[in-house]
């Protein structure tokens, strides 16, 4: 396996290789074409099934200035040290990009993976984000 130099600890460059492996799983078993939230739930169930612990849709607060604006749903957040946005698209745009950032910022979680399932090989659709 290639591993790349990085400036997280091992143990939450493990939990980023098994998402994408559950992730990879739930793309082999269904394919492109359908909505985010089966692509979500699938991967809850893989992770489930791997035993990674996980919230779906967790919702976190958004602070502007010290006060608290709203909350926010996140697709998933594993281990509390990944965020894992999904998208089922034709094309990732910069500000899929952008999300997974402001979600890693109002988070404070350093990681996040922007998985788009609407593409024929899962790796082409896979983006890595790191704060």
């Amino acid at each position: 396996m290639l591993r790349i130099k990085t400036p997280l600890p091992e143990d939450a460059e493990e939990i980023v290789h098994d998402v994408i492996g559950c992730c990879i799983a739930v793309h082999r078993e269904l394919g492109p074409g359908l909505l985010e939230t089966i692509y979500s739930r699938a991967v809850g169930i893989e992770l489930e099934a791997r035993r990674i612990p996980f919230e779906i849709e967790k919702a976190v607060p958004v602070h502007y200035r010290g006060q608290p604006l709203c909350y926010q749903r996140l697709d998933l957040l594993i281990d509390k040290r990944v965020v894992l946005e999904v998208k089922s698209v034709d094309v990732l745009h910069p500000i899929h990009l952008a999300q997974v950032l402001s979600y890693l910022r109002v988070t404070g979680v350093r990681v996040g993976l922007l998985v788009n399932f609407n593409v024929p090989v899962l790796k082409q659709g896979v983006r890595r984000v790191v704060l």
